[in-house]
């Protein structure tokens, strides 16, 4: 992978970085060019998970032992599922447009091929690589995916971007039952369990199918989903949503800054799309139990700074606090978000241009993870679309 290709590419079409107006958006972009030359090879499109490359690395996310034990040589889905993001937020923002397709198409979605599975049906995206032995295909996983080829087809209007995404939605649909009432499990091959993070983000996945195709099929699977997901994951005491409910009707507690993020986000979108002011209600409450839970004060600083937890759970809760600044015109939440990713620019980034997790300062991580990387690399878009 020849080093800085992104600041090339962009320097080679006419693009002018690092005015000083731009600060988020020049800090996206060398994120991203960090990104592709310390995890990117020569040989393809691929990614590696982890930088320096570590062999003893055991993916403890898929709930698959035997499979986190086999050693890879490249990143699984959902790290590399996080360049998708980031180069799609960078997309959206008008400069930068034509040379983020460029790269989306060239190198992300080539990268994505790799791990298209056809082999079962019907169609979607497994864990690793098509050229290795089967993998766990997540829905989940898929469903990351399916919202942003839906936002790429949004800000573009190239047709094979939606195609995909509704493929996607096919995918996603052949994991929903009537057991406890309806709902997405999480992986295709341990139908254990039907979780916020397969539910939540599929009622927004079909909200922006309905804002792509005008079709209110989608709207009311968007609707339907995000009822789903209040009536049997939300906490009646916090507002929060914990992680899953069993086929036992056993609840797994543990809170997430994502399944909020996504209830968040869902919520806005729905009373933006219905005008229905109880989902505006619903998402204002929800923003100030995230805000309550997922930020710690400290003397030292005057903003709430983020907690530890995976950067791009957070990452994807601000997409639920963006959705609600466009509907209420509130920028509280993302000023903090500004207030935090300046912080971490300062503070949390090596000499090579890659982020450790720990907002503490404690621990620099010698090892940096992929999609910690790529969520940082879409939050500082995302604010820069916003004015930051």
């Amino acid at each position: 992978m020849k080093r800085y290709f992104t600041l090339f590419l962009l320097n080679f079409i006419g693009v002018t970085l690092f005015a000083q107006k731009n600060n988020f958006q020049n800090y996206a972009i060398q994120t991203l060019d960090s990104i592709y030359s310390k995890f990117g090879n020569t040989k393809n499109q691929l990614l590696a998970e982890k930088y320096p490359f570590d062999e003893n690395f055991k993916a403890d996310y898929l709930d698959n032992n035997q499979q986190a034990a086999q050693q890879k040589k490249y990143a699984y889905l959902w790290p590399f599922s996080g360049s998708f993001s980031a180069v799609n937020t960078l997309m959206e923002l008008p400069k930068t447009k034509k040379a983020f397709q460029f790269i989306l198409d060239k190198k992300v979605l080539m990268g994505l091929q790799e791990y298209r599975d056809e082999s079962r049906s019907p169609i979607g995206y497994a864990s690793y690589l098509n050229t290795a032995p089967p993998s766990d295909r997540f829905y989940d996983d898929n469903i990351w995916l399916g919202i942003d080829f839906t936002d790429s087809y949004i800000h573009t209007k190239k047709i094979n971007y939606l195609t995909s995404a509704k493929e996607i939605w096919n995918f996603v649909k052949s994991g929903e039952d009537d057991k406890l009432g309806g709902g997405v499990y999480w992986c295709e091959q341990k139908k254990e369990s039907k979780n916020t993070c397969s539910n939540a983000p599929a009622s927004v996945f079909a909200l922006k199918l309905f804002m792509a195709t005008n079709d209110r099929y989608y709207l009311e699977e968007g609707e339907r989903l995000y009822e789903w997901t209040k009536r049997n994951l939300q906490d009646p005491e916090d507002k929060l949503y914990w992680d899953n409910m069993q086929l036992n009707g056993k609840i797994g507690k543990a809170k997430f800054s994502y399944n909020a993020g996504q209830m968040l986000q869902a919520a806005a979108l729905l009373y933006k799309l219905t005008k229905n002011k109880q989902y505006l209600e619903d998402a204002q409450q929800l923003a100030e139990a995230c805000l309550g839970y997922f930020f710690e004060k400290s003397g030292e600083l005057s903003f709430p700074k983020l907690k530890n937890s995976n950067l791009w759970f957070h990452a994807v809760m601000m997409r639920g606090y963006m959705e609600l600044a466009a509907v209420n015109g509130n920028q509280k939440y993302l000023a903090i978000f500004y207030e935090n990713l300046e912080f971490a620019w300062k503070h949390m980034r090596d000499k090579e241009g890659l982020f450790s997790p720990d907002w503490t300062l404690k621990d620099q991580h010698q090892s940096k993870w992929l999609l910690d990387q790529c969520a940082f690399v879409e939050m500082y878009a995302r604010l820069a679309k916003a004015g930051y």
